[in-house]
């Protein structure tokens, strides 16, 4: 029994120390395949001009890319 608590307690620990690092990085969960990047593809829509909604994100995202830690 004293097994199991210590392998409980050792995964408990490596699971909050996962999502710690998680939280302090506030790196967004991306693929590895590059997705429509990878084929040439620089944004979903044909528009010219993007709408407001889609530069407000660019910019929260260059933020981010600006201010990570690593």
């Amino acid at each position: 029994m004293a097994v199991f608590i210590f392998t409980f307690g050792l995964f408990l620990v490596v699971v909050c120390a996962m999502a710690i690092g998680f939280i302090v990085q506030r790196k967004t969960i991306a693929g590895s395949c590059g997705g429509l990047g990878d084929i040439g593809v620089d944004k979903a829509c044909d528009c010219d001009k993007p709408c407001e909604k889609r530069l407000k994100r660019q910019q929260k995202e260059k933020f981010w890319q600006d201010n990570k830690i690593i």
